[in-house]
């Protein structure tokens, strides 16, 4: 696993990809919330460089657009926590009343743990994954990292966070998943019972971040 999505992580931040022009017709309007993304295991703020240029491209300010970073090796509870005050810090700077949540990989995991059990329903109109190891991958079982662990199939936080409801609360959840993504194992994953649940065509794990047709998806599912 570590391998896996280190290697992953470094071939998204050396991608000198400009943005791609969106080709639907959703724009930031005066209902938008501001965006809040969340990296993967060993990932990055830059590995959200040419998305968040796609909804700039459709009309959202800078300030509405947070790229946030965190230590992914820590617990995913811990990330939670630090999530917490982020989607507040973001609140207050812009604002807005909530927040949409896009997340790639483990980013997923945290952000769960935010809306379940930290108050976060609340806050967050709408929450996204993109290739989320919701139940747990096997490539998990090759890293040590606390928040690895928690990756793991079967894990003591996955069965805490799968438990009752998968998608507690008022935010509209939504997740995108790849037949050719390889860190994530098995496909099934990442779908989560009560989400709108989106097959991409054949995506690599980081190319979920860079696919157009993903962008275009997710910008038009977050706002409305």
């Amino acid at each position: 696993m570590s391998a896996a999505l280190v290697a992953a992580g470094a071939l998204l931040a050396a991608q000198a990809s400009g943005p791609a022009q969106a080709s639907g017709s959703s724009r930031f309007a005066p209902g938008s919330h501001p965006v809040l993304f969340v990296h993967g295991y060993s990932g990055s703020a830059a590995n959200w460089n040419t998305m968040a240029d796609r909804f700039r491209a459709d009309g959202w300010p800078s300030s509405h657009l947070d790229q946030w970073g965190y230590d992914s090796r820590q617990s995913n509870t811990t990330t939670a926590q630090q999530l917490s005050a982020e989607v507040d810090r973001l609140l207050a700077a812009t604002g807005a009343t909530q927040v949409d949540v896009v997340t790639h990989s483990m980013g997923g995991l945290s952000s769960r743990h935010y809306l379940k059990n930290l108050g976060g329903a609340a806050k967050v109109d709408a929450w996204v994954s993109l290739g989320g190891p919701n139940h747990g991958t096997d490539s998990a079982d090759n890293c040590f990292d606390t928040s690895c662990t928690e990756m793991r199939i079967g894990s003591g936080f996955l069965t805490a966070l799968n438990s009752g409801d998968e998608t507690p609360g008022s935010p509209r959840y939504a997740t995108w998943w790849s037949p050719c993504d390889t860190v994530i194992n098995p496909d099934s994953s990442v779908p989560l019972s009560g989400a709108a649940n989106t097959r991409t065509s054949c995506l690599t794990h980081m190319g979920l971040l860079s696919d157009a047709t993903v962008y275009a998806q997710t910008r038009d599912t977050i706002n409305r």
